[in-house]
């Protein structure tokens, strides 16, 4: 059994960019609800007047083809925010955000948010920051799926995944400490439960990855790298 030493750098969500001053105007303009598990945030479709942020738990936002096929594109945990990034024009969402476990959110209207970034010009500047850390999330995961091929995105999958739940082992092999059935990392990259399954069969044999108790351990991570051109983008842009 291989022994972990140390967590990975996180980012302390996507709203590390607000100063703690913004996150506290940010906070005192939520109304807090609990969503169970399986419950939905919003529709694809639904009006865009609220943004969320996650206090606790994991949403997971997706996209659905016209065949019913799910993409995951995000999973949210704690100090994520989450919702339409132009919530300004009476927009409609292009994704679904349901709860992958009971998680409390913290739900800003756009009338309110329209007021912090009109009384205070700081605020209006780190929302900007955020919207674009956004935007660059969705970009490069994009760029991934469309230049490289299944596996280069499988392979960016697999690095965005260490970068957010990975723990560092002893023997510098990243455990990633969630436990995703090849089902849900088909859903991540648009591709069929059985290439994800050669794929992976693949990496394993390389030495790139093994398993341990339902884990998926990253062993050799340059390798990774190769195969989906990673552009080394910085620890909050590079993450699921």
């Amino acid at each position: 059994m291989m022994t972990y030493t140390n967590v990975l750098e996180k980012t302390e969500g996507n709203t590390n960019c607000f100063s703690k001053e913004n996150l506290n105007r940010l906070f005192d303009s939520m109304k807090e609800r609990t969503f169970p598990q399986g419950s939905h945030l919003f529709w694809e479709g639904d009006t865009a007047d609220k943004l969320f942020y996650i206090k606790k738990g994991r949403i997971k936002v997706t996209k659905s083809t016209d065949e019913g096929k799910e993409l995951i594109m995000y999973i949210h945990q704690d100090g994520d925010m989450t919702g339409h990034a132009d919530p300004f024009f009476s927009s409609r969402h292009s994704f679904s955000a349901e709860a992958l476990e009971e998680s409390e959110v913290g739900i800003i209207e756009t009338a309110d948010l329209e007021l912090l970034i009109g009384l205070y010009g700081d605020f209006a500047i780190d929302f900007m920051k955020w919207m674009g850390i956004y935007h660059r999330i969705t970009q490069t995961k994009f760029r991934d799926l469309m230049m490289y091929g299944k596996q280069g995105a499988l392979c960016s999958t697999l690095i965005r995944l260490g970068n957010t739940y990975g723990e560092q082992l002893a023997d510098g092999s990243i455990r990633i400490n969630k436990k995703l059935t090849h089902t849900d990392l088909s859903n991540m990259i648009g591709a069929t439960r059985e290439s994800v399954n050669r794929m992976l069969g693949e990496l394993r044999k390389k030495g790139s990855l093994a398993y341990e108790g339902g884990y998926i351990i990253i062993r050799e991570l340059n390798s990774l790298r190769e195969i989906c051109r990673c552009e080394q983008c910085p620890i909050e842009i590079c993450r699921i």
